[in-house]
């Protein structure tokens, strides 16, 4: 991949550290930079852009009204889309692309929070991104929506509770509700900052002992696998520049 094109990071949190992304796509050889469009930054030329995730976020697209963000970057999404841009939705990113394209998002069947194993469906043992992922691996979750699929696109990665787990749309475009990119780290972080603000056994069904626990045993495997994702990204984004 051409270094003159970095791949964007799009943050739409202030407490989000984007785990270990940036290593990753350091250690893969791509440059990066972070658009902060949470505090208004404005988009990057996609022209300039060699690929485009968007990470998560507190707010969902029900707060496009009070948060401008987030129309923005549908926005970028979309063009990204169009200009067959290669595209990673982690989470918020993943409703947001759906959304975007037209796909209801909505709440979830159940509050997801902490490591929860997903199902690959047959399609994912070809895709580039999510190939690594096999049936009992765990993820990392923390949301309350989920979404219906967007025309066109299909289903890689499911599971018990909220089917839409991972999805690719095209072949430059995909979408995975759970977060590939945190570390354990991370998840404190987001642990000491619910707790400022929220009963996490309360809201949630979980304490945080018992996510931090979760953490313990099974970051360690889901930090490799997001890493490959970021890896075959990186691969992908190359490819489309050659």
């Amino acid at each position: 991949m051409s270094r003159a094109k970095p791949i964007v990071l799009v943050r739409n949190d202030d407490v989000d550290t984007l785990g270990i992304a940036p290593r990753a796509l350091e250690e893969a050889g791509a440059d990066r930079w972070v658009w902060e469009a949470r505090d208004g930054q404005p988009p990057p030329d996609l022209d300039e852009v060699g690929g485009m995730i968007v990470f998560g976020s507190t707010y969902n697209v029900e707060h496009a009204d009070e948060q401008p963000f987030i129309d923005t970057v549908a926005a970028s999404t979309r063009q990204a889309i169009e200009r067959g841009v290669p595209y990673l939705g982690v989470c918020f990113g993943a409703q947001l692309l759906a959304w975007a394209l037209g796909a209801e998002v909505k709440r979830s069947p159940v509050r997801e929070l902490g490591f929860e194993p997903v199902r690959a469906l047959p399609p994912a043992t070809e895709d580039r991104l999510l190939s690594h992922y096999v049936t009992g691996d765990h993820v990392f979750q923390w949301h309350m929506d989920t979404f219906e699929l967007p025309n066109g696109s299909e289903l890689l990665l499911t599971g018990d509770s909220v089917p839409h787990q991972g999805y690719r749309v095209g072949e430059r475009a995909w979408g995975v509700q759970f977060h590939l990119e945190v570390d354990a780290a991370e998840i404190a972080t987001w642990l000491e900052a619910y707790a400022r603000v929220g009963d996490l056994l309360q809201e949630w069904g979980k304490t945080p002992d018992e996510v931090t626990e979760e953490a313990r045993v099974l970051a360690a495997a889901h930090e490799r696998r997001g890493a490959e994702v970021f890896r075959h990204f990186v691969a992908l984004a190359g490819d489309v520049a050659a």
